[in-house]
């Protein structure tokens, strides 16, 4: 997957959110709860798995993402930019202030490594 790259060397904290609602269309706030964040080295190892999820074919579900992450430079300012992983249709939203639209919908492999990993790692921060 592409990160918006100035965006990805800022981030010093990523806040892991358990989604329970939307986003309704790209760019609307995801809702559910922050259910855990990760700071220091564990940022760059979840930025490095993202940045080698493949793409991969887009299987139509609706788009009902169930995590997402929210990337801070600075945890006190706005996001820098957000995720929301659809594992169903294998589609992932990007937006926020940093992100290029030619960035905002990305097709990923759910079942690759990479991607298995990143769910592992979300879902280990909070309630699933």
């Amino acid at each position: 997957m592409l990160l918006p790259a100035e965006a990805a060397a800022a981030t010093t904290r990523i806040d892991v959110v358990r989604i329970t609602a939307g986003p309704e269309r790209h760019g609307d706030p995801m809702t559910g709860p922050v259910v855990g964040h990760w700071e220091g080295p564990a940022v760059a190892e979840v930025l490095a798995a993202v940045r080698k999820i493949p793409a991969a074919d887009l299987t139509l579900c609706g788009f009902a993402p169930g995590w997402g992450l929210r990337a801070y430079a600075d945890p006190a300012g706005p996001p820098l930019y957000e995720a929301a992983f659809c594992y169903g249709c294998d589609m992932a939203w990007l937006w926020g202030p940093r992100v290029p639209e030619r960035l905002h919908r990305q097709t990923f492999a759910s079942d690759s490594p990479y991607a298995l990993f990143l769910r592992m790692r979300m879902r280990a921060a909070g309630p699933s």
